[in-house]
């Protein structure tokens, strides 16, 4: 039998299963990413994106379109991870704009739907690139106008030619993005799109599946949680018990920012929500964890205990998290400017506290932070304007998205692509200059700043015609790689050799969690021989997956 028309329900599925559908390819997808690096993260940040909207829309009981709609954009707008998730977003944002006026949608509804998520997602790009998912989103949306205008009305047929359409654009993204032919690869955003519709249409062809969010994905999410597409409706089970928290005495010599950094470490392997709060001679913390035991052990290395509390979740009529402990600083008297950074490492992060940054994002290349991470930011910081700096390429779009959001504060994204050009953002700011004047200079500032990063390869591949082997070092520019290799010290010092230039004055290295202190020591020296002319600092970055950060300006 014919079927014309998609009620609440049934979209309500599709979405689901589309959401589900994602998740299940996410680590195929996140391997087509051209550069092999370990955060090579488009699957995962496209389905924490769509997962965050999948965990309103399973809270809604028999749910109207446009309670529907609004959950599945304001879910995916707030949870936007990464260019890709908020492209994601953005897509899901245009087409509930159109679907959200209807009880019941068409193909003709559909069409205007998909035209106007082109359209969002579009003009959420700076400099739109074909070749990526917004190409397969709009061989989608042609499709599914010329569908539409041929007078198909089968929405069997409909969904069917409309997703024929994204696989054969698809499969051409290497033809518009050399850079994916030379990887041999197609768009992985794009490959992320094609699944969402391809679970989509098993939701509509009737096809029934239990959801269950894997562990990275509940590990964001806080929550085990189960997805019925039959019913729309949610289960949902705590992965840790018990809430616990504690206070041990230390003195600063006993427990140092290595012990801090060493510590949260070892409890986000047994827990999550974890806060450390240190405070003269006392160190507060808190987190929820199966393994309490574990957690009072580990404190009594660095001090006795002077309280301990533990709750079991389950024992409460509405089981809750812990609550997780921010350092306020909406309370605190209004100022006229605020910062706000993502950071990753314990090193990195104390720099930018020591430059007065008012508020730190835990995230950077290992997981970008969602848009509602930074809405959370910039409600906590008291300040008529607030400066936010991302950090990485893959965060600038989710900061524009919240600075986009919020209403009450003027924010202003500066776009540094790298820690260093944030640090030299920050440094470069003046007080007694306007705000309009400091951010001029500060977008001067970070031009002027090279970035090489050293890490290691995933896989095999070739770019920049670099034939790169898995588990070779590999040092990556500002545009690519900069030099390759067994030898991590000769991939520094090549990877340095072809960032420095005749002006250049001032080389600053920061060192990751997997090197040790020596090691670093010895590439200072090497390099300082090398360009004897130019100063060359040495920091404690704490950076995980990359050995070495290093600027030069």
């Amino acid at each position: 039998m014919s079927v014309k028309t998609i009620d609440s329900a049934m979209l309500a599925k599709m979405f689901l299963s589309g959401a589900k559908s994602l998740e299940n390819k996410k680590d195929y997808i996140n391997e087509l990413n051209v550069f092999p690096v370990p955060d090579g993260d488009t699957g995962t940040n496209m389905t924490l994106t769509i997962m965050s909207a999948a965990k309103d829309v399973s809270a809604l009981e028999n749910p109207d379109m446009k309670s529907l709609c609004k959950s599945m954009s304001s879910g995916s707008l707030r949870g936007a991870r990464g260019n890709s998730g908020v492209i994601l977003s953005q897509l899901l944002r245009g087409f509930t704009k159109v679907a959200k006026e209807y009880d019941e949608i068409d193909a003709a509804i559909i069409s205007a739907g998909f035209d106007k998520a082109v359209e969002s997602a579009y003009k959420a790009v700076m400099k739109p690139k074909e070749g990526t998912i917004l190409t397969v989103a709009k061989a989608a949306a042609v499709k599914a106008n010329s569908l539409f205008e041929d007078g198909v009305e089968d929405l069997d047929e409909y969904f069917r030619g409309i997703i024929e359409a994204a696989k054969v654009s698809l499969d051409n993204t290497p033809e518009l993005l050399p850079v994916l032919k030379e990887a041999g690869v197609v768009d992985s955003g794009g490959a992320g799109l094609l699944e969402i519709l391809n679970g989509a249409y098993d939701a509509f062809c009737g096809k029934e599946i239990v959801f269950t969010m894997d562990d990275d994905t509940a590990k964001v999410a806080g929550e085990t949680r189960k997805f019925e597409t039959a019913s729309g409706k949610i289960e949902s089970d705590l992965k840790y018990i018990y809430a616990t928290d504690i206070i041990f005495s230390t003195v600063a010599k006993t427990f140092n920012l290595q012990h801090e950094s060493d510590y949260k470490r070892y409890l986000e392997n047994i827990g999550e929500n974890v806060t450390i709060d240190v405070k003269d001679a006392e160190v507060a913390v808190s987190l929820v964890t199966n393994d309490p035991g574990l957690v009072l052990q580990k404190a009594l290395k660095y001090g006795p205990l002077t309280k301990v509390s533990v709750n079991n979740l389950k024992n409460e009529e509405t089981p809750t998290e812990a609550p997780v402990k921010v350092e306020k600083k909406a309370n605190e008297p209004k100022k006229p400017v605020g910062f706000i950074a993502v950071s990753v490492g314990a090193g990195i992060a104390e720099v930018f506290k020591n430059l007065g940054v008012d508020y730190l994002i835990e995230g950077g290349q290992t997981m970008n932070p969602s848009t509602e991470d930074m809405l959370n930011a910039i409600d906590q910081v008291n300040a008529e304007t607030i400066f936010i700096l991302p950090n990485n390429k893959n965060i600038v779009m989710a900061a524009n998205q919240a600075r986009d959001m919020t209403e009450d504060k003027r924010v202003i994204v500066i776009p540094t692509k790298t820690v260093p050009q944030g640090i030299s953002a920050v440094i470069s700011y003046v007080s007694d200059s306007s705000v309009e004047e400091n951010q001029d200079s500060m977008l001067a500032e970070i031009s002027l700043v090279k970035t090489g990063q050293v890490t290691y390869a995933v896989r095999d591949t070739v770019i920049d015609g670099c034939e790169i082997h898995q588990d070779d070092y590999m040092g990556i520019g500002d545009k690519g790689i900069l030099s390759n290799g067994k030898d991590i010290e000769a991939v520094t010092l090549e990877m340095v050799d072809k960032m420095v230039e005749d002006d250049s004055e001032i080389i600053t290295i920061y060192y990751g969690e997997d090197i040790k202190e020596d090691d670093a020591n010895k590439i200072k020296a090497l390099i300082e021989e090398k360009h004897g002319d130019l100063e060359v600092e040495l920091q404690a970055g704490g950076q995980p997956i990359y050995y070495y950060i290093i600027s030069v300006e």
